[in-house]
């Protein structure tokens, strides 16, 4: 017999235990109960996968489960939040029970290393398309905005850039000699909450990588009404981007393309102390309109537009 709505919730996205204090009801009613603590706000994202838009038919839904949470837990990360709960709503275009239990896996099990409660959804029937909706916690006042970015500003990076738009390329025909690295970074990008937790105090503005260094870090320079001069040769690059870059000469890959979800934030230099290992300065906000980049003792404007679903 096929299986009802509340059949597939049931068998698929019941097993996860409630860890987070301030759930008080999840799956089960007609709204879950959440309690705010004192002097928190909450912070919430949606984001939407289409399949043949945000990925390619076919794609592992152990994986796809997992990046599916993963982007959500990135906003919330960019913003300074702790991740608190999500809704998860599902368009499916038949009942793959094999589809469903690896979907489930991958994003079941990004939620538990996060102590993530899945307290909600939909499920419906048509085109697949995936939705999330997650939310944190983030004390009152304290949350890490992109309007905040002073001139003088450091501009720092939570990790490798380019990996993800490397493992796109060979989806798509590029020869690779190292495949793996990149492929992981494009299918299960892994949230920089921590990072975003341990910059909370300090930075000045954040944003996530999703549509590509260049252009998210314009997001940053138009809300807050400065410009920004990047160093090529700070940029953290891995071996096999930078082997791409020597074969094919395309530089501006790894400043345009998206999907790293590493964390770009600005600090005041008399802060750099606090700035977590691993994150990399690669540049300053300064008081010219734009974004440049000095590249081989020259300073060349970088323009890139994010990607616009209906343009």
């Amino acid at each position: 017999m096929p299986l009802s709505e509340f059949g597939l919730i049931q068998r698929f996205f019941t097993r996860q235990t409630i860890t987070h204090r301030s759930t008080v009801l999840g799956i089960g009613d007609d709204c879950a109960l959440l309690d705010i603590p004192d002097g928190y706000q909450l912070a919430v994202t949606t984001d939407t996968m289409a399949e043949n838009v945000h990925f390619f038919a076919g794609t592992d839904p152990q994986a796809l489960g997992h990046k599916l949470l993963a982007v959500n837990l990135s906003d919330l990360a960019s913003m300074g939040a702790q991740p608190l709960s999500v809704t998860l709503a599902l368009t499916l275009p038949n009942v793959d029970e094999v589809w469903l239990a690896a979907f489930a896996r991958g994003f079941l099990d990004l939620a538990a290393q996060f102590d993530v409660d899945l307290v909600g959804g939909d499920t419906t029937s048509g085109a697949l398309t995936l939705t999330v909706q997650a939310m944190g916690l983030v004390p009152r006042g304290q949350a890490l905005l992109r309007s905040g970015a002073q001139i003088g500003d450091d501009i720092y990076l939570s990790g490798h850039i380019g990996d993800a738009g490397l493992g796109l390329k060979i989806l798509q025909g590029y020869a690779c000699a190292q495949p793996e690295a990149a492929l992981d970074r494009f299918h299960r990008p892994l949230p920089r909450v921590g990072t975003g937790l341990a910059i909370r105090p300090f930075a000045t503005a954040c944003i996530d990588l999703s549509d590509g260094l260049a252009g998210d870090l314009g997001h940053i320079l138009r809300m807050s009404q400065v410009g920004a001069c990047l160093d090529w040769e700070s940029l953290p690059l891995s071996d096999p981007v930078l082997a791409y870059i020597q074969e094919t000469g395309d530089w501006r890959m790894p400043l345009v393309a998206g999907d790293d979800y590493e964390l770009c934030f600005t600090v005041n230099p008399k802060n750099a102390a606090f700035v977590p290992r691993g994150c990399r300065k690669i540049g300053v906000i300064d008081a010219n309109p734009g974004l440049r980049i000095l590249k081989e003792a020259a300073i060349q404007p970088l323009t890139a537009k994010g990607y616009e679903h209906f343009s």
